[in-house]
């Protein structure tokens, strides 16, 4: 992990004390409303439908084991309401009628974009949880407002079989360049960048505001295939790839012109067409040449004085060495091999944990583990303190005192030893983070929703619940197979329903709650291919409907798949219309058994 410099240290602790101290003169009364929001909202701190909200900056998805002890006790120590405000917050809800929610506090929820989120912190503690941050070299920093946020990577970093360079150190390098830049800090709208070093794309890099791909050219020198215009919310658009190859010296020179051409040209009259994808698509050709034209002008008049160096590589590159670990049980084969008997003698979910919750690692003596937090009765995302505590436990046991936040929601741990799988698998599953249910139909991704955000129509956490109640039954999840269920709360896309193989929207209709389904949407993921838009299979449908219309669209599956075929394979193959089918008959069918 990064080892953050004395300068880091001061720097983060310094932000926290000029938050303290805006805070105490709002709170004075010596700054108004207007003038705290920008600040607030410059360290992470939003004001949500029933309380604040805070988000929490975890770049590139790593964790130390002392960061997730820090954003335990933040749960449990300041994300608790007052008994009069949970009551009020809960009546509000259970007037939305059919599908009641359970507003939990004393938890932290991970977000898409490997951020940390929580729903109930008093403004009034918010300074003491920011000191808490820095203590562990944390913050909220940029994680909101118009500027360039949390750059996200593979949560295989670094560890990826089929890596061609490690993108984590820079992602670090584009933080560094990033944080307080003074050019970009009032941009048109939000800007989101994501990386990856690897062959398959597991953080959805075309889906983002600029989206990079380490890649090599025909002499073999290492540098970025570059997409620019990638965003969900109301208008859905795959990024457009603006150069095929970058020489990795000069990613921040031109990230420099692709962000300042946005700013110069992107539309700030309107909210809704503020975004880079919506000038990179009504531009097209035209940006691209006004990027170029940036990126030689700042080479030949500026002197490309944000050109890296090997040595500045070489020294962030330093701080992402592998742990030290010791592996002393033979070779790779052997090990494995000892695993798969024990599988076989001991309990079939070990097996399927096996296959579904652990990855290959590039050290053959390794393997990468995720936890999963997707069960009945605790929202998508959402981790206890309890929790927390036990993951960082199990990370300090067990994976060298390092945690992955995935792009999915759950936490990974990168460092386990082969011959220690069945030790893990034992104690994750008193836990309850166990589940062999990794990319299967409940490893679903959801927003928060109208539960807690202001900007909902509707609410995702009661449709998530009644989903996963539906499909218990892991025989029936693993001969399902691989699928991404992905439900946003409204267009603005938190839960990357556009991306999903089977996306639910919420939509306000006449003051209540209904949902739109989508099919056919993809991430880029090899399970996925190739960034897609799903496409809406109909009218939208009542929050009672989901579950029977969602189950309805995978007994087609199951009728129409051919041998050996995922779902989406077999929706891509066989067309829309028997799924669409489906889906209204399922409603029909819904509303003559209320009748």
């Amino acid at each position: 992990m990064y080892q953050y410099t004395d300068f880091d240290r001061a720097f983060i602790q310094a932000r926290a004390d000029q938050y303290r101290d805006q805070l105490n003169r709002w709170q004075a009364g010596q700054l108004k409303e207007d003038e705290f929001r920008p600040l607030r909202l410059q360290n992470g701190w939003y004001v949500q439908r029933h309380a604040p909200m805070l988000r929490v900056a975890v770049p590139y998805g790593e964790l130390s084991t002392a960061q997730v002890r820090v954003l335990a006790r933040i749960a449990r120590e300041y994300d608790q309401p007052t008994p009069e405000l949970l009551q009020d917050a809960q009546a509000k809800q259970d007037l939305l009628g059919a599908a009641p929610s359970r507003l939990s506090t004393g938890y932290a929820h991970f977000t898409t974009r490997q951020n940390v989120q929580y729903n109930w912190i008093p403004l009034d503690k918010s300074a003491d949880v920011m000191d808490l941050l820095a203590s562990v070299q944390m913050h909220g920093i940029q994680t909101s407002g118009n500027c360039i946020r949390n750059i996200t990577s593979d949560e295989l970093a670094g560890i990826a079989v089929d890596e061609i360079a490690d993108p984590r150190p820079f992602g670090e390098i584009l933080r560094q360049w990033s944080t307080l830049h003074p050019e970009f800090a009032f941009l048109p709208r939000k800007f989101k960048i994501a990386i990856s070093g690897a062959r398959e794309d597991r953080a959805a890099v075309a889906w983002h505001d600029v989206g990079l791909y380490l890649v090599h050219n025909a002499a073999g020198e290492l540098g970025f295939k570059v997409l620019v215009g990638g965003g969900m919310g109301r208008t859905p658009v795959i990024a457009t790839v603006i150069r095929e190859f970058l020489p990795w010296q000069q990613i921040l020179n031109y990230l420099e012109a692709v962000v300042r051409v946005y700013n110069r040209w992107g539309r700030r009259d309107n909210i809704y067409k503020a975004r880079i994808k919506i000038l990179v698509k009504a531009e097209g050709q035209r940006y691209i040449n006004e990027v170029e034209a940036e990126y030689r002008q700042i080479l030949e008049l500026d002197g490309g004085q944000h050109t890296l160096t090997p040595a500045e590589l070489d020294r962030v590159t330093a701080s992402f060495v592998p742990p030290a670990l010791s592996c002393d049980r033979g070779s790779a084969d052997a090990k494995i091999a000892h695993i798969l008997r024990a599988a076989a003698e001991d309990d079939v979910e070990f097996g399927r944990w096996l296959k579904q919750n652990v990855a290959p690692h590039k050290n053959p003596d390794l393997r990468a583990v995720t936890l999963s937090f997707k069960r009945l009765g605790q929202a998508p995302g959402d981790a206890t303190a309890d929790q927390l505590d036990a993951v960082a436990e199990l990370a300090d046991r067990f994976s060298a005192g390092e945690v992955r936040v995935t792009h999915d929601q759950n936490l990974l741990l990168p460092w386990v030893a082969c011959h220690e799988l069945p030790e893990l698998w034992r104690a994750a599953r008193k836990l309850g983070l166990a589940k062999p249910n990794i990319r299967l139909l409940t490893d679903m991704i959801a927003c928060p929703g109208g539960d807690f955000c202001a900007l909902a129509n509707a609410r995702s956490i009661p449709i998530a619940e009644m989903i996963t109640e539906r499909f218990q039954d892991m025989d029936e999840l693993h001969d399902l197979g691989e699928i991404d269920l992905h439900i946003s709360g409204c267009i603005n896309s938190c839960g990357h329903h556009h991306s999903g193989h089977i996306g639910i929207l919420g939509v306000d209709k006449d003051g209540k709650e209904w949902y739109q389904v989508s099919l056919g949407g993809a991430d880029g993921s090899d399970l996925s291919g190739p960034a897609a838009a799903g496409k809406i299979v109909g009218p939208s449908f009542a929050a009672t409907e989901v579950a029977d219309v969602v189950e309805a669209i995978l007994d087609t599956y199951r009728a129409e798949r051919e041998a050996g075929e995922t779902f989406v394979q077999a929706l891509r193959r066989v067309g829309a219309e028997p799924f669409k089918a489906a889906a209204n008959g399922a409603r029909q069918a819904t509303a003559r058994t209320e009748a």
